[in-house]
């Protein structure tokens, strides 16, 4: 009989610590998936810093990397360059990659480091509490912000992808999604260009991908998928923001910011 789907060769069969709902596992399994696809599993090395990936390590079958708070891009840099030959990647959460670790992220980006990296967006600080994260949106409730972000002393939430296309480095990134199967789809082909960018010895690549976090949203897993997809899209759109050749597209058109 012809096998149509199964494990990846590159996951692990740890039992989950996410919470349930947490969209994590389905961007593990892409991960897995592209590693596999690509042939570069006994080759590659991953980095996981602080946060709800804290434990990545226990879910990919390939060797990792713990880093401090914030600092995988630094460790992942440190790989590379001492290792070109190897597929080094990050794994890293909104509050890990854009709050402590922003410095890291941004001179990593503009030194073209040849790494890429997953960076997971759901909006709030997940493993601390539910605390009020860069990339939190206008109004969103979280535990240090019960009233709501409010952008006059906060701030906008950040758009990372866009931030870092400022930047004259050329690059690949990408914001996806990972909440409904057509989004699936389009998360799974841009990590696997992204891990290709790094084996053709390419740019610096980024995928963001937006996830639900119903935990520490209050929501049921339904609601916090429709939630993503009414406040988090407009907010965050979908697509390629940036390419090496200085080429981009978009799903969807930003219908908020400042």
């Amino acid at each position: 009989m012809q096998t149509l789907f199964e494990r990846p060769e590159s996951l692990q069969t740890t039992r989950t610590h996410y919470c349930p709902g947490c969209t994590h596992g389905i961007i593990h399994r892409l991960v897995a998936e592209a590693l596999d696809e690509l042939g570069v599993r006994e080759n590659a090395v991953g980095v996981s810093p602080v946060g709800c990936s804290v434990l990545a390590y226990y879910y990919f079958n390939c060797d990792f990397v713990e880093a401090a708070h914030g600092r995988a891009p630094a460790v992942a840099t440190g790989i590379k360059r001492t290792r070109p030959d190897l597929t080094v990647f990050t794994y890293q959460g909104d509050g890990d990659l854009a709050s402590i670790g922003m410095a890291e992220t941004v001179h990593a980006a503009n030194r073209g480091e040849k790494i890429m990296v997953i960076f997971v967006n759901n909006a709030i600080y997940g493993m601390t509490g539910g605390q009020m994260a860069p990339t939190t949106l206008p109004g969103q409730v979280a535990s240090t912000c019960p009233s709501g972000r409010d952008v006059n002393t906060a701030g906008w939430p950040i758009r990372v992808v866009e931030l870092l296309s400022s930047l004259v480095t050329p690059a690949y990134l990408a914001r996806v999604a990972v909440h409904r199967p057509q989004y699936v789809v389009e998360a799974k082909r841009a990590i696997v260009q992204a891990f290709r960018n790094q084996i053709e010895g390419r740019c610096y690549s980024m995928v963001e991908c937006l996830s639900i976090c119903p935990t520490n949203w209050g929501m049921t897993g339904r609601d916090s998928c429709d939630w993503l997809e009414k406040n988090m899209i407009p907010y965050y759109p979908l697509g390629v923001v940036k390419t090496p050749e200085g080429s981009s597209s978009r799903a969807r058109v930003a219908t908020q910011g400042a």
